[in-house]
């Protein structure tokens, strides 16, 4: 299943967009905003796969939020204008739609995306290691050995068994580095690694003595994670 959001500030666009993504099996729409200002906040803390995105919105443009998009997500952009159509492509945007849409065009981009998607999953699946620059020096950081990473400003700091790196970094990088089936986030501030968890109470985890909060969006997601019996 792909997360989906739609980004237009027209109502009944938004609509249809919304209809077609409930018709499709593999979609899950998550959240609808009339423009790229808020989508681009909520981009900050959630997963997401694909945004489906109009081009002419006031404040911020569709074109303006790719080029402070952090996070590789797949982007279809829908609009009634054929004129963006080499500056998207530009962008690597994953498709171009020009409304009124037909539902079997629509279907081919979710599709495009879906390919899209799959490939670089598998791509994260077979690396087992990112490689950081700290200390004037390159350090390979093999997956398994991280325990949690934690924002610090425009830093994260990548807690290992061993010792702590400093990097400028941001968390939507790191989110989208780290294999999703070993790592959650369960706070604006911290990513963990699932395989470390020891304890959880109340609103936090415990890992190697260190508490974690859990914050309260984050909190279903992470218990979904964890094998109870």
């Amino acid at each position: 299943m792909l997360n989906c959001i739609v980004v237009d500030d027209d109502e009944m666009s938004r609509k249809v967009v919304v209809h077609f993504i409930e018709k499709t099996n593999f979609l899950q729409l998550t959240k609808e905003f009339d423009n790229a200002i808020d989508a681009s906040q909520y981009l900050d803390e959630e997963h997401v796969d694909i945004v489906f995105l109009d081009i002419q919105m006031p404040e911020m443009s569709g074109m303006d939020f790719i080029n402070t998009l952090e996070k590789d997500c797949e982007i279809i952009l829908i609009t009634s204008e054929q004129k963006y159509a080499v500056e998207a492509f530009e962008k690597r945007v994953t498709d171009y739609l020009v409304k009124p849409m037909e539902y079997n065009r629509f279907l081919q981009a979710c599709y495009k995306a879906q390919s899209n998607v799959e490939t670089k999953r598998e791509a994260t699946v077979r690396r087992k290691e990112f490689y950081v620059r700290t200390d004037a020096k390159i350090v390979r950081i093999p997956y398994e050995k991280i325990l949690f990473v934690e924002a610090l400003a425009d830093y994260v700091i990548i807690q290992t068994e061993l010792k702590k790196h400093i990097v400028h970094f941001t968390m939507k990088g790191i989110v989208n580095r780290l294999p999703e089936d070993e790592f959650v986030r369960t706070h604006r501030s911290y990513i963990v690694n699932l395989d470390k968890i020891e304890a959880l109470e109340d609103n936090s985890l415990l890992i190697e003595e260190k508490y974690i909060p859990i914050g309260a969006s984050y909190k279903e997601a992470l218990l979904d994670r964890l094998n109870f019996l």
